[in-house]
């Protein structure tokens, strides 16, 4: 008898002690958070709930922080191709400025050249046509009444890196030289500027325009061939070449691709009478006379027919 008093007694400590187990883990959790004391099963999911919440909270931390250094890392390596192609673009400017220094190419000449041009209005009948021809192709032609000067989009006058004249254009060029060889306009020169934007030279286009200026001049020297092939004489007509110094606006940042930079202009000025090898008469009188060799004076070097 007294052993299955035992045996009870003994099992109901042990059902008492199970049920208890977890209000003692959460006296123990709330002793171990300074709580002073057992805490309620309420009060335990809290703890563990907060903990739980801390620990996303911390891994969603550890993310951002592994996200945020990968992007400083591809900050930093973006920042170094940036720096190394600024410094290979310095370096080719240098190397530029040098090559055209050497073959006696000097940007502040042509600038006080084309500063001396007797540039202005023209006259009535010369003015109204080249406007006539710029309504006639406004997607190609823009001119400049004040200052006697057709503007041709290279974009649709060449290909990219070419110079070249497009078909399309040619049909401008023709209504130009009608105008250029009308008797109002015979009294002019026709000075040929070409412009490019600061888009670095491809290697393909480079085989045939080292640099830019090369490319500029090369698409002058190809409207003046299109012209005098139209009967417009070539001792009227002048080309040069600017390349990407002279923009209309401000070339683009990085690329420097700048559509409205990429043109030819064509300006009509006042003809010369005393330029391109006219000198004055001897006898007094006031016609000039065209200069001619000696044939009996042997040039100062040998003649070479192929140049």
């Amino acid at each position: 008898m007294t052993r299955m008093v035992d045996r009870c007694t003994n099992g109901r400590h042990m059902g008492i002690s199970g049920a208890r187990l977890g209000l003692l883990a959460a006296c123990l959790i709330g002793s171990a958070f300074g709580l002073g004391g057992c805490v309620g099963q309420g009060e335990y999911d809290k703890v563990v709930e907060t903990n739980r919440a801390l620990t996303d909270k911390n891994i969603t931390l550890q993310r951002e922080r592994d996200e945020n250094r990968s992007a400083l890392e591809l900050q930093r390596n973006t920042l170094a191709r940036a720096e190394a192609a600024l410094a290979e673009l310095r370096n080719q400017n240098l190397s530029l400025a040098d090559a055209l220094k050497k073959a006696g190419f000097d940007l502040d000449d042509l600038r006080k050249a084309m500063a001396d041009l007797e540039i202005g209005p023209l006259d009535e009948a010369t003015d109204k046509a080249l406007a006539e021809l710029a309504a006639q192709y406004p997607d190609l032609i823009t001119y400049d009444s004040a200052r006697g000067m057709l503007r041709f989009a290279s974009d649709l006058t060449f290909a990219s890196g070419s110079a070249d004249v497009n078909d399309s254009a040619r049909s401008s060029l023709s209504a130009l030289a009608r105008i250029l060889t009308s008797p109002s306009a015979a009294g002019y020169d026709v000075h040929i500027v070409g412009h490019t934007d600061a888009q670095r030279i491809g290697g393909v286009t480079a085989q045939k325009h080292p640099t830019n200026v090369h490319l500029s001049a090369h698409r002058s020297i190809s409207v003046r061939s299109a012209l005098a092939s139209m009967s417009v004489p070539g001792d009227r007509m002048m080309v040069a070449g600017w390349g990407e110094f002279r923009p209309a606006v401000p070339n683009t940042p990085g690329t420097g691709n700048t559509p409205a930079n990429r043109r030819v202009e064509i300006f009509l000025t006042k003809s010369r009478s005393d330029a391109g090898g006219v000198a004055p008469a001897s006898g007094g009188g006031n016609e000039p006379v065209r200069a001619t060799p000696s044939r009996e004076t042997p040039p100062s070097r040998p003649i070479d027919v192929t140049k």
